[in-house]
């Protein structure tokens, strides 16, 4: 049995507290909102997030980040990407040299174009930082589903601690070297799943949207091993595996936002109806700017880009995409 701290109480980080908790780990939950560990501690449930889901009485919930930290084996980075940094600073003076940190967040900050374990490790440069990421809904991983996730970290020997402390009969875990690439991967999908979102609201049916989850990761893949990440990667678990259910599911929020912003709402009125982080958002303009960085063409994320930010029309977009330049699926494929 290990100790475990998770930072962060949304739907993520309780759903993975009580995946640890069955795993028959100590684990408590940390929140910078009181209201929300009240809530937690006296009725036992995420009511607005993971409702009907109960959290045993052996669950601790606090808002003292130092109680939380002490003395952890693993700690669980739970908060949505833009909260890394500051929350990251706000850890960094009760983590030991060592000390692992599982982040389970997806973005790419703007500012530096950092990944988040990028803005971890610069933070807390004593910590071992891994990473946890795959189709893994909250919602389904809270009720026990079955799900498959992928773990990356520096050495073999974190990646198979932390596997070896999350994986249960309904939660199987793989290791990875490749965590740049994982980090990608669940990162540009969001942008994609907006897209996907968007193609649903216009009323686009399953052939448009099978369309943009390929060429989708097409693009992924392309940033991401222009970047350093592994080819491989991004057909894996936390590529095509996150993309088509963040594309697919009626849990994505990514993708509901994305609805939304077809049927004619403007970004902010979609992310005030999803009421939760909408992380492609924050993402695509990152995306982007790593998109022109390193010269690689990635018109779907660019559209995205202009509809959110630039108030081009959704069916505009799409005649765009429509209309690009013919090319072959491969041009690196030889013709007889």
């Amino acid at each position: 049995m290990a100790r475990v701290c998770v930072i962060g109480a949304g739907s993520w980080g309780v759903a993975l507290a009580l995946l640890l908790h069955t795993n028959h780990h100590e684990v408590t939950v940390w929140s910078i909102d009181e209201q929300e560990i009240r809530m937690l501690d006296q009725e036992r449930e995420h009511k607005s997030k993971l409702p009907g889901i109960f959290l045993p009485d052996e669950m601790q919930f606090t808002t003292d980040m130092e109680k939380a930290l002490s003395g952890a084996s693993i700690v669980v980075l739970a908060v949505p990407s833009p909260y890394i940094r500051s929350t990251s600073a706000k850890m960094k003076e009760w983590i030991g040299k060592g000390q692992i940190i599982v982040n389970v967040a997806k973005g790419i900050e703007e500012s530096t174009l950092f990944t988040m374990s990028q803005v971890i490790s610069e933070e807390i440069p004593q910590a071992d930082v891994a990473v946890l990421s795959g189709p893994s809904h909250a919602e389904e991983v809270g009720r026990g589903l079955v799900t498959t996730v992928v773990v990356g970290a520096r050495s073999r020997k974190t990646a198979e601690f932390v596997r070896d402390n999350f994986m249960n009969a309904v939660f199987r875990v793989y290791t990875s070297p490749d965590i740049l690439g994982i980090e990608l991967g669940g990162s540009l999908k969001n942008v994609i799943a907006l897209a996907a979102g968007i193609a649903d609201g216009l009323g686009c049916g399953d052939n448009a949207k099978a369309a943009l989850i390929t060429r989708g990761i097409a693009e992924i893949t392309r940033l991401g091993v222009a970047i350093g990440g592994k080819k491989e990667t991004f057909s894996g678990l936390s590529g095509m595996g996150d993309l088509i259910v963040t594309c697919e599911s009626r849990h994505s929020r990514n993708r509901r936002a994305g609805m939304l912003i077809g049927q004619g709402y403007t970004m902010q009125e979609a992310m005030d109806q999803v009421q939760m982080v909408v992380e492609g958002v924050y993402s695509a303009k990152a995306a982007k700017a790593l998109a022109d960085k390193y010269q690689i063409s990635m018109p779907i994320v660019e559209e995205v880009n202009m509809v959110l930010f630039e108030g081009k029309s959704p069916a505009e977009s799409l005649k765009e995409l429509m209309h690009r330049d013919k090319t072959e699926e491969y041009r690196q494929l030889p013709w007889d």
